[in-house]
């Protein structure tokens, strides 16, 4: 049966938020990103051109129902400008509730108001190349099931686990002993921080231009500095939080090779 016009609409609506929600389902395109989250997430509908579904029948038997489509089809129902070939509707994952001992054990984000779909995935390929399995998010952050968040996660989304909460009551109930790391301007120079950076607790990231809330920074217990190099050379106002965010996860697992 081919991919009818309900299916293209269905798969289109699922660029807003409301309609993940109304049909508890999330949309990702493409060989790898579909391959690397089928098993992990629930596939709820599969459509792909034939050559694809002759090379990965284990996919096509994992999924409720599929069809096959045509490149036409494909091209009208995606929501790429390069559209791939294979479109699939994974069942969105049950909110998980927000676990303070492993914050206090182990290494984990939180995003603060980071509103760009594009950086949004990428933090999260990130937390996966460095082993953070965690990221908590304040409630205005970006939805992580959104289709552009999910193609810039390049897969991670089947290893990182976000959960959404207000961050102030989160860090709050922490151990009181848990660090709680931001990047500021009045922070001190992360490259200089060999005792003061562990191995666990929670490093916040802020909005791309407010940075972190107030509420949210009178709870930060360690202030870290990116600086530029070199100091006294005039550079831009400030690093986008995606890159910001390699860079810090990269100090602190460096940490561990010393």
């Amino acid at each position: 049966m081919p991919l009818s016009k309900n299916k293209i609409k269905l798969i289109r609506s699922l660029e807003l938020k409301k309609k993940r929600r109304e049909e508890n389902l999330f949309l990702a395109e493409g060989p790898k990103l579909v391959g690397d989250l089928m098993g992990h997430f629930h596939c709820a509908f599969l459509t792909a051109t034939a050559s694809w579904l002759d090379e990965h029948p284990r996919e096509r038997q994992m999924a409720d129902e599929w069809c096959e489509s045509s490149d036409d089809d494909i091209a009208r129902a995606s929501l790429l400008r390069t559209p791939k070939d294979v479109i699939a509707l994974f069942r969105l994952p049950e909110p998980q509730s927000a676990n303070t001992s492993y914050i206090h054990d182990h290494l984990c984000l939180a995003l603060d108001g980071v509103q760009d779909p594009g950086n949004m995935g990428t933090i999260l390929r990130v937390a996966d190349w460095f082993g953070i399995e965690h990221i908590f998010c304040s409630p205005d952050t970006a939805d992580s099931f959104a289709p552009k968040t999910v193609q810039a996660t390049m897969g991670a989304l089947a290893r990182v686990r976000v959960h959404y909460t207000p961050l102030p009551q989160l860090i709050q109930s922490l151990p009181p002993d848990t660090p709680v790391y931001a990047t500021l301007l009045d922070g001190e120079n992360i490259y200089r921080q060999q005792d003061t950076l562990q191995q666990r607790g929670l490093i916040i990231m802020g909005n791309e231009g407010n940075g972190i809330s107030e509420e949210v920074r009178r709870l930060i217990t360690t202030r870290l500095l990116i600086p530029n190099y070199p100091p006294e050379r005039a550079t831009s106002e400030s690093l986008n939080v995606a890159v910001a965010t390699a860079i810090v996860c990269s100090e602190f697992r460096r940490q561990r090779f010393l």
